[in-house]
C-alpha cells in the first residue's frame, strides 16, 4: 500500500497541491505536484509528477465553482493516480496564526475556531485556507492535519519590529506587526547555505514578488523585519491591495465618501494595487506588453516601491550583503530585476545582464559589492516538512 502525505495551498480561486510518497529510509519524496485554477469561472487542472514530467488530468468542469467541489476533483484524481493509498497527513499553508501560533499546529477544534477569528485580517486568504482543512475532514475524519503559518517565521522580532504604535488597551487586543510570507521564506531561508553560502548568514533581503508582494530581512538567516504588518495590505504595492497606505485615507472614505466597511474592504484587497492604477490588468505580464500610460504608471509605482522598502530594510539591516528575487514575478521577470536593482544601484547591486536574461541563480556580476540572486520558493515543501515533523512521519527530501 502506498503511504501518502498531501500538502494543500487553497485559495479563493486556485488550489495548489503537492503529494509526497513514503520512500525508502523513512523519507518521504515528491510524488506530484499541481493545481486547479479559474476556481468558479473557467477551471482548468494541470498535474506534474515527482520527475516534472506533465500528468494526465481530468477536465475539473464548471462543477467546481469552490474549495470544496476543488478538493474533491483533486481526490478523486488521486484515488485513480495512486491505487490503494493511504494519506497519513494533510498540511496546509494557513496565512494568519495571530498572536496564538508562533509554528505550525496540529488542527483540533479550538485551532480552528482561533484561527475563524483571524479570518477579518486575511479575508483573500484565511477562509478559503480553512475551508479546505473542514473539507478534508469531513472526506477523512480519521487523517491528521496540520496547520503551517505565513506568519510563524516572523515571530520573534525586537520588540520595535512588532510594534504597532497605539494605546496599550488596543494593542493588547493582539494588534501588532506579524509579517507574512513566512513559509516562502523559511525556505528561501533553508536553501540558502547550499546556494550562496558566502551570504547565508548575512544580512539579505528577500524579494518575494507575486501577485502578493513583499520583503524580508534576513540576518543570520532569520527574520527580523518583513514589508507586511497587521495584515497583508502593508508594503509593496501588490496586484490588487495598495501596499501601505495613508490611514487619513481609509477615515476619508468612510467619513467624505461615505463607503460601506464592505465596500472599503473590496477597494483594498480587490480593487487597487496595479489593477487600480492601470484599469488594465493586474498581472505585471500584461502591463509589460502594454504601451498604455496608466500600465506603465503601475510598474513605475511597483518598482519605486520595492526599491524604496528595500532602502528601508537595508537601514534596519546596516547594510546589506544580498538581495534575492523569488516568487512569480521576481523569478521570472528580468525587466523588473533589472529595473529594481538600478533604482537600488547606491547599495552595491550591480547586475550582470546577460545572467539576469537568462534567470541564472546569480545575476550580479563578479565585482558587485552586493550578490543578486533568483532562487525559486517551494513553500509546499516547506509545508511538508512541518507537517512530517508535527506528525512524527519522518523526514521530507528536497
Amino acid at each position: 500500500m502506498n503511504d501518502l502525505s498531501l500538502v494543500l495551498n487553497a485559495g479563493s480561486s486556485s488550489l495548489k497541491f503537492a503529494v509526497y510518497r513514503l520512500a525508502a529510509g523513512a523519507r518521504w519524496e515528491i510524488a506530484a505536484r499541481g493545481q486547479i485554477e479559474g476556481i468558479g469561472t473557467a477551471p482548468r487542472m494541470t498535474a506534474r509528477d515527482g520527475s516534472g514530467g506533465s500528468m494526465t488530468t481530468p477536465p475539473p468542469g464548471a462543477a467546481v465553482r469552490d474549495a470544496h467541489s476543488a478538493l474533491e476533483h483533486v481526490a478523486q484524481w488521486l484515488r485513480a493516480s495512486f491505487a490503494e493509498a493511504q494519506i497519513l497527513g494533510v498540511g496546509h499553508r494557513v496565512v494568519h496564526g495571530g498572536p496564538r501560533h508562533a509554528g505550525p499546529a496540529i488542527v483540533s477544534p479550538q485551532t480552528l475556531a482561533e484561527l475563524r477569528e483571524l479570518v477579518p485580517l486575511a479575508p483573500l486568504h484565511q477562509p478559503y485556507n480553512l475551508a479546505a482543512i473542514e473539507a478534508v475532514a469531513q472526506r477523512l475524519p480519521e487523517v491528521r492535519q496540520v496547520a503551517c503559518f505565513d506568519t510563524s517565521f516572523h515571530r520573534g522580532w525586537p520588540p520595535v519590529a512588532e510594534l504597532v504604535p497605539l494605546p496599550p488597551e488596543l494593542r493588547s487586543q493582539g494588534v501588532q506587526r506579524y509579517g507574512f510570507h513566512g513559509l516562502s521564506y523559511e525556505y528561501i531561508a533553508s536553501v540558502l547555505p547550499r546556494w550562496a553560502p558566502a551570504i547565508a548568514h548575512g544580512r539579505v533581503i528577500v524579494a518575494h514578488l507575486g501577485s502578493g508582494a513583499s520583503l524580508c530581512a534576513l540576518r543570520g538567516g532569520r527574520s527580523i523585519d518583513n514589508t507586511f504588518g497587521f495584515t497583508a495590505l502593508d508594503g509593496l504595492c501588490m496586484g490588487t491591495r495598495p501596499g501601505a497606505i495613508d490611514p487619513g485615507v481609509i477615515l476619508y472614505l468612510f467619513q467624505q465618501l461615505k463607503m460601506s466597511p464592505q465596500d472599503v474592504e473590496s477597494v483594498l484587497y480587490k480593487q487597487s494595487g496595479l489593477r487600480g492604477i492601470s484599469g488594465i490588468s493586474n498581472d505585471m505580464r500584461d502591463l509589460l506588453q502594454s504601451h498604455e500610460p496608466s500600465a506603465r504608471l503601475a510598474v513605475d509605482y511597483f518598482v519605486y516601491r520595492a526599491a524604496k522598502e528595500i532602502g528601508a530594510l537595508a537601514a534596519v539591516l546596516g547594510g546589506i550583503d544580498a538581495l534575492v528575487f523569488t516568487a512569480g514575478i521576481g523569478e521570472n521577470s528580468p525587466e523588473i530585476r533589472r529595473r529594481i536593482c538600478e533604482a537600488s544601484a547606491w547599495l552595491g547591486l550591480h547586475l550582470d545582464e546577460q545572467a539576469n536574461l537568462r534567470n541564472a541563480p546569480r545575476i550580479s556580476g563578479a565585482t558587485s559589492p552586493a550578490s543578486v540572486w533568483t532562487i525559486p520558493t517551494n513553500e509546499e515543501l516547506m509545508i511538508a516538512r512541518h507537517t512530517a515533523r508535527l506528525l512524527g512521519l519522518g523526514e521530507v527530501g528536497a
